[in-house]
């Protein structure tokens, strides 16, 4: 793998951790906003949200073990 493909798959991992952290958080919030406000269809929302950035989250931390795992290779 080139310098700059593993540069990139390192890169994009940083950044769907932290995307996904922060969409998950922001799912959280959402959630907690549908209970606060007996709003059952924004509690879902809010659910699916965290789903969504949990599962982004896990894609960004998979991208940098592979990266990690090449520099061990090289």
């Amino acid at each position: 793998m080139t310098d700059r493909k593993h540069d990139d798959l390192e890169s994009d991992g940083a950044e769907n951790r932290v995307k996904g952290a922060a969409k998950e958080l922001e799912g959280k919030v959402r959630s907690k906003v549908g209970d606060a406000t007996d709003n059952g269809s924004e509690h879902a929302k809010g659910l699916g949200q965290q789903v969504k950035g949990k599962a982004q989250k896990n894609l960004g931390k998979a991208q940098e073990k592979i990266a990690d795992a090449l520099d061990d290779d090289f």
